[in-house]
């Protein structure tokens, strides 16, 4: 009821809509919370609603961010307002007559994600959807945010504009843009690079071995060849920020920047450096697709609560499958290394047992409970629709290129889809994406997405590969099939994962479990070593803790099962899988034997 008198009264009040100021203070960083001063000047109505964001786009998950949020307080010519909690993310203040409001609050940040904040002696980082409240159906006004470092050396680096002759202080169009725009404060070190005429900029922050001029030589050739597929860039400025960590892996989108977290020593060999360009390409190629070409379950953020779709698998699978591709474009690694990458890709999506069981459209559209968090049995149940999606769209680009003798591809719905929906930013339904799909293919597809995007049919890769003189070959493992993985935590081996129908499973062997031996011998961490020892039906006797319980299952081994899938040319290809082939990736086929 608020927000809808919100909206209306935005309108009504428009010669003295609301002016929005954030101060973003951090006095003391290495208590790890931000202090949040917010001023409101000519909000028309007696009592002020402010909401916290319960998720960020490019991220779907209720995070819950107002749980950080803290020592919240109103003000009004330094007179402190009454207020009360009305949910778990809901203030509203009564603020009677008074024409300019103060909200005060801190925000607890030392979660370095790129959907979280933190805060330390070293810098500061935040995104909008964990730090700043909204005002109900006043979104679209124009926000300035000024930040004040800890420390006055410190440098402010986010996408967005300066407020000429002012400190600190940027300017967001509307929350939704202030969501979208994270900041970095800090040292971290910056380098500055021009691509198709446009500024662009790499803030790094962390040690690590990266080698900054290569990075953004390579960077350039990723925003080339996208740039190219696209038409142009979409954007004044761009700002790619770099997060250097012991461990870790992720990226987030926004419309002119994108956040990156990557191993502090993973840039020195090509093999760990390959992974890294192609996150790059793959949060690159989001400013078009799911930042500007999205779902229209996704044009209008509910702040709230969930936002469903079924759509996901095109938003996150199709754009998995170029940032494979995208390098190999861009003259950064070879067809060889190509395939390698995508066969690694597909034995990931053969592995999963969930494919048979969950389709990819459910997948889409239960983002918000499973994939964000996996439980034991989530590889049983589940499948990713950012690893079925880009299989799909895998099969649809060579059903495409073999159907119009690589006249036509995926890149062509990739730009219908942007001149259709992406340039003025209209959402768009499954329907309609399946229509742009079906008339670039030039066919109708509805089995085709009645059985891989809705069903459960095996997805038949040789027979979409086969004209492109391509085959997938499966390497069994040695051993025999227990049906468990394991991890070593603090010196013990944890089975971690049980395969459903498993000889594990059906034992009664439970994820959880500690491993301790086989045969009455420690395991170690010699598993596979240690069943290579025996044969297919062999009984043995498999000794774990369970919840600190000593039980001992008799399991009877399984056939060996694949342990991986690799890519590689049929024999004897025919002239129009050569010609299909060299038309795909650009090389002969020969050049892969």
């Amino acid at each position: 009821m608020t927000e809808a008198t919100g909206l209306r009264l935005n309108t009504q009040f428009s010669e003295i809509s609301p002016k929005i100021h954030y101060l973003v203070g951090m006095s003391q960083p290495e208590t790890h919370l931000f202090e949040v001063t917010l001023h409101i000047v000519n909000y028309p109505l007696a009592v002020l609603d402010l909401k916290m964001p319960v998720w960020t786009p490019g991220s779907y998950l209720v995070r819950e961010y107002g749980r950080h949020l803290q020592d919240f307080a109103a003000f009004a010519d330094h007179q402190p307002l009454s207020w009360y909690k009305v949910s778990k993310n809901h203030w509203q203040v009564a603020k009677n007559n008074v024409s300019q409001v103060t909200i005060y609050y801190r925000v607890f940040a030392n979660e370095l994600t790129v959907r979280t904040n933190h805060l330390d002696a070293t810098h500061g980082y935040f995104n909008g959807a964990a730090l700043f409240l909204r005002i109900p159906g006043w979104e679209n006004l124009p926000i300035q945010i000024t930040v004040i470092p800890a420390n006055p050396k410190w440098q402010i680096t986010t996408g967005l504009p300066t407020v000429a002759e002012t400190t600190n202080t940027f300017l967001a169009a509307d929350f939704d843009t202030l969501v979208d725009s994270p900041f970095e404060i800090g040292n971290h070190q910056l380098y500055k690079f021009a691509v198709l005429d446009k500024p662009h900029e790499l803030a790094v922050w962390g040690k690590g071995n990266f080698q900054p001029q290569k990075m953004i030589v390579d960077c350039q050739k990723i925003i080339e060849v996208e740039a190219q597929m696209f038409g142009g860039l979409p954007y004044d400025r761009y700002v790619f920020f770099l997060y250097l960590l012991q461990q870790g892996f992720g990226g987030l989108e926004h419309k002119n920047s994108c956040s990156l977290i990557y191993q502090r020593f993973g840039f020195r060999t090509q093999d760990k450096y390959e992974p890294f360009l192609q996150l790059v390409a793959h949060e690159f190629f989001h400013l078009w697709n799911v930042k500007r070409i999205r779902p229209q379950g996704l044009e209008v953020f509910d702040y709230d609560q969930e936002n469903y779709t079924t759509s996901l698998w095109f938003c996150e699978g199709t754009t998995s499958y170029y940032d494979l591709i995208i390098p190999l474009r861009a003259g950064i690694y070879n067809t060889k290394a190509y395939l390698n990458y995508l066969s690694k890709e597909i034995t990931r999506y053969l592995k999963t047992p969930g494919r048979k069981v969950q389709p990819l459209s459910e997948s889409s559209f239960d983002a918000w409970i499973k994939l964000y968090r996996p439980d034991a049995n989530s590889g049983n149940s589940q499948i990713s629709y950012y690893i079925k999606g880009e299989m799909v769209s895998l099969l649809l680009d060579l059903l495409i290129r073999v159907h119009h003798g690589n006249q036509r591809s995926l890149d062509d719905v990739m730009r219908q889809m942007w001149e259709q929906f992406g340039k003025q930013e209209i959402g768009y339904t499954p329907e309609q994406l399946i229509a742009v799909i079906e008339s670039v293919a030039g066919m109708d597809l509805g089995d085709f997405f009645n059985c891989y995007l809705h069903g459960l049919a095996d997805l038949p890769f040789n027979q979409y590969l086969q004209p492109f003189g391509l085959q997938l070959v499966e390497e069994k493992n040695e051993e025999p099939y227990l049906g468990v993985n394991i991890n070593t935590e603090n010196g013990r081996e944890i089975i971690k994962f049980v395969e459903t129908g498993s000889p594990a499973q059906q034992a009664g062997i439970d994820a959880g479990d500690e491993l301790l031996a086989i045969d009455g011998i420690r395991v170690g961490n010699q598993l596979n070593e240690r069943l290579k020892d025996y044969r297919v039906s062999d009984s043995i006797d498999i000794t774990v803790f369970h919840q600190d319980e000593l039980r001992t299952y008799s399991v009877i081994l399984a056939a060996s099962i694949p342990g991986k899938y690799q890519l590689k040319s049929v024999e004897n290809p025919s002239l129009s899988e050569m010609e299909n082939f060299r038309g795909w990736l650009g090389v002969p086929l020969t050049s892969i034997q």
